[in-house]
């Protein structure tokens, strides 16, 4: 049974010594994705961010690995969920369908009401690591599709605890349901409901639950000897913000520093709890974010990209490049850097390497990263110089080769968001490149050399030979991208109201979500 109060059992054993456990196949190691929602590539210490307040998130690159050029996927919820059905399928959206038409180079989203979701031609990593005898869970958001057929255990994950959109809201009823939470395929409440956000507050016990469900996970599977797949995905700094009331008022940083400081503790409880339980050689962690901090709610609901141009939404450095941690004692050198280009897309083919298995047959846009993660210190191993490619929909905006980026498309928001208050790139307009128009640059595309100029303001001059160079290098290197990519059908493009999730969880589950003390504003339970 699990209990708020409670709680699991698990955190005694933190206080009452180690617990050993012998993997059955130490070949196939364990595998734990954190992927935070909207948290910016400035909001770790150990990249710079004056308050500190990671120290968990520090540890854990000093004990491990730190990639400072780490990419999402795509700059925005749904393609920041793009992002999402990019790490679990390898794939760019615009080759897995998770991506929209209904405008050129619109990002989409995937309210309520959208009809679609991922693909039933797309084979998600936990329905491959099953091959290897892997169970696999997710906690938190899952945002690729509400409706039944769409739902994670219909996509080879054993168990969730979460829910299948973002915590908007709250919501009236009679117009537009809130948003439901679900373990497993059973719906068990909705937010605001069942599971309380106060907004004006911004309390709320979720992401304890989302811990609580993860440490619950990691011990049942160090039992069993059974390999697992951990994807842990809570949504705190996600707007609106949201921290437990232990956590809220403690950061310099306001109510979102609060909910980083939250989710940095809950990092290192699941890092000691690997350690408890002695499987953590025996356990790979990758920590990173779907994409970058929502500057335009900044600046009380919003993370900081540090050096980078504007952030969510855009394909500017500041809503592409996040914020990267790789963990496995024993296996990773710890304090140590690569600056290997890198990509969400690569947590699929490397967690299939570690797990022993080969690469699925169809087209994949993520490497194996393996030789760079467990490379000697001695070593300086690298993978070839790949690209990044940078899109929004079906349209490629940049793509970057070493240190340089291309635009070929630049566009920040519309005029009429701008004017109505919604600002991209607050207080960071370079003119010519935040265009509040669509801009193409195709025949003289913008130029930066991103190690000189981390924020996309000085363009390379196009007289210089450095600028023709450039160009000779990575006009062959998009025309194959380009010519060899076969789009998905888009699955975004559909809504209907009708499609929003109106059935009330079930009366049995509902009966055992009750109100408690103030402190504790909620607890359910229900069996595993």
């Amino acid at each position: 049974m699990h209990t708020l109060i409670q709680s699991f059992t698990v955190l005694s054993f933190l206080t009452c010594g180690r617990v050993s456990a012998t993997p059955a196949n130490a070949s196939s190691p364990n595998i734990i994705i954190m992927l935070m929602d909207d948290m910016g590539w400035g909001d770790l210490g150990v990249f710079g961010q004056p308050s500190k307040e990671t120290p968990n998130l520090d540890r854990m690159a000093a004990q491990g690995m730190l990639l400072p050029n780490f990419y999402t996927a795509n700059p925005l919820c749904s393609p920041c969920e793009s992002s999402r059905a990019a790490l679990l399928t390898g794939r760019l959206p615009v080759r897995n369908g998770f991506y929209t038409t209904n405008g050129h180079a619109r990002n989409a989203y995937t309210p309520q009401e959208i009809v679609g979701g991922i693909s039933s031609d797309e084979i998600l990593l936990p329905r491959l690591l099953k091959k290897k005898g892997y169970v696999s869970k997710i906690v938190g958001k899952w945002h690729l599709g509400h409706r039944p057929q769409y739902l994670p255990l219909e996509h080879g994950f054993d168990e969730w605890f979460g829910a299948p959109n973002c915590h908007f809201g709250p919501y009236k009823s009679s117009k537009r349901p809130n948003i439901p939470v679900y373990h497993n395929s059973e719906m068990v409440g909705r937010y605001y409901e069942e599971f309380q956000i106060n907004k004006k507050t911004g309390e709320s016990n979720l992401t304890q639950i989302y811990l609580q469900e993860a440490l619950g996970f990691i011990h049942r599977q160090s039992l069993s000897g059974q390999p697992f797949f951990l994807y842990w995905a809570p949504d705190s700094t996600h707007s609106p913000v949201y921290a437990s009331k232990p956590f809220l008022g403690r950061s310099q940083r306001g109510r979102y520093g609060d909910a980083v400081m939250e989710l940095d503790d809950s990092v290192g409880q699941i890092l000691s709890w690997l350690s408890a339980l002695s499987i953590e050689q025996n356990t790979f962690v990758f920590f990173t974010s779907d994409n970058g901090a929502a500057v335009m709610s900044g600046p009380n609901e919003s993370g900081s990209n540090g050096p980078f141009l504007c952030g969510k939404e855009t394909t500017f450095e500041g809503g592409m490049r996040e914020p990267a941690v790789a963990w496995w004692p024993g296996h990773i050198p710890g304090a140590s850097v690569s600056f290997q280009l890198a990509s969400v897309m690569d947590l699929f083919s490397t967690s299939l390497s570690l797990a022993g298995l080969s690469p699925p047959g169809w087209t994949l846009d993520g490497l194996d990263l393996s030789p760079v993660l467990l490379r000697s210190r001695s070593n300086s191993t690298s993978l070839t110089d790949r690209p990044i490619f940078y899109y929004r929909g079906n349209q490629l905006m940049a793509v970057r080769l070493g240190p340089y980026k291309v635009h070929y498309w630049t566009w920040s928001n519309s005029w009429e968001e701008f004017k109505s208050g919604i600002n991209f790139c607050p207080g960071q307009e370079v003119p010519g490149v935040t265009t509040h128009t669509q801009k193409e640059h195709t025949m003289v595309p913008i130029i930066f050399h991103l190690g000189r100029d981390p924020g996309e303001k000085y363009p390379i001059s196009v007289l210089s030979s450095e600028y023709q160079s450039v160009l000779s290098r990575v006009t062959p290197v998009v025309k194959q991208h380009q010519d060899s990519l076969v789009p998905a059908a888009p699955q975004l493009n559909m809504c209907d109201l009708a499609a929003m999730n109106w059935a009330p969880a079930g009366c049995e589950k509902l009966g055992k979500c009750l109100k408690g003390p103030e402190s504790q504003p909620w607890k359910c339970e229900w069996p595993h």
